[in-house]
């Protein structure tokens, strides 16, 4: 259920290195109600993945990679999730939780949210739906599910003390490499990959930029694959990264022009930062890399 009061809590966070580029601003943006929510199954197992990717893949930013947890629901008939888990428990807190609590507890930067794409596999039917929130809009498109050609390799490896055997595809500009095992007889994995003989346990890009590892798994789990009930701006693959990169390459001058409202940003002297407006180079790219063509 939908809480009735609402607390906003507006962070900013501008990070500037030594060649002028910016790393990432940061416009979080928080409130204490928690969308309600529909309940398209209930699943059957889930994974935890350890998600982890580069904010820097020019090598300028000492430490550059970002990490966040995120669940593999798997679902009937090949639905499956794949979501924040930090996220899932900032929702169930916020919902059990006081006006009071919620305020101390966003003051004290417990209740920092994840990463808010989520994955829909076969939901409808034989497509991939992909939703994220971005700014205080939510976003939404529908795919055919990708097919991705795999080629199996010899190598193998033990995680979490099931045999994996390797594989690797070319996928939307990136290589990627894979182990699966088939002791979990699901041909599923985390975020788009899918297809092998097999639950894909690891996955890494050629470079290293993003890596998926399950690191829990519970066989036996009747939490609910919920989707929230947004408004959802429905779009394509193609404009959902147009907008994605419009806004981190300017979050200010995006929340300005989406909502109407106004930010101050001033920094560490709490003088103006007149360059806050001007959009900044990304050091690092997306998960797909066909999205500028």
């Amino acid at each position: 259920m939908k809480k009735l009061f609402i607390f906003l809590f507006i962070g900013f966070f501008l990070s500037v290195i030594a060649t002028g580029k910016t790393h990432r601003r940061v416009l979080s943006i928080f409130e204490s109600s928690v969308p309600e929510t529909e309940t398209l199954a209930k699943e059957t197992m889930e994974f935890v993945y350890d998600y982890r990717y580069s904010v820097d893949t020019t090598n300028v930013l000492k430490e550059n990679i970002a990490s966040d947890n995120m669940l593999l629901q798997i679902g009937p008939d090949g639905l499956s999730k794949f979501s924040s888990y930090r996220n899932l428990t900032v929702d169930s807190l916020i919902m059990n939780a006081t006006r009071e609590q919620i305020a101390e507890a966003a003051m004290d930067g417990k209740l920092s949210t994840g990463e808010f794409m989520t994955i829909f596999k076969n939901y409808p039917d034989g497509k991939l739906t992909h939703t994220e929130k971005i700014c205080q809009d939510w976003f939404r498109y529908d795919e055919e599910m990708p097919a991705l050609e795999w080629e199996l390799t010899d190598s193998t490896v033990n995680i979490l003390g099931y045999e994996c055997k390797g594989a690797r595809c070319n996928f939307r500009g990136r290589e990627w490499n894979a182990f699966y095992t088939e002791d979990i007889p699901l041909m599923d994995g985390p975020w788009k990959l899918h297809g092998l003989p097999g639950l894909i346990m690891c996955a890494s890009d050629k470079n290293g930029e993003y890596t998926f590892e399950c690191i829990g798994i519970k066989s036996k789990a009747d939490r609910p694959i919920t989707i929230y009930k947004v408004p959802f701006n429905k779009t394509d693959r193609k404009k959902y990264y147009d907008t994605k990169h419009r806004y981190e390459i300017n979050p200010y001058g995006y929340y300005e022009a989406t909502t109407g409202g106004h930010i101050t940003v001033t920094d560490q002297a709490g003088n103006p930062a007149l360059d806050a407006y001007e959009p900044s180079e990304l050091l690092y790219d997306y998960l797909e890399l066909d999205w500028k063509k």
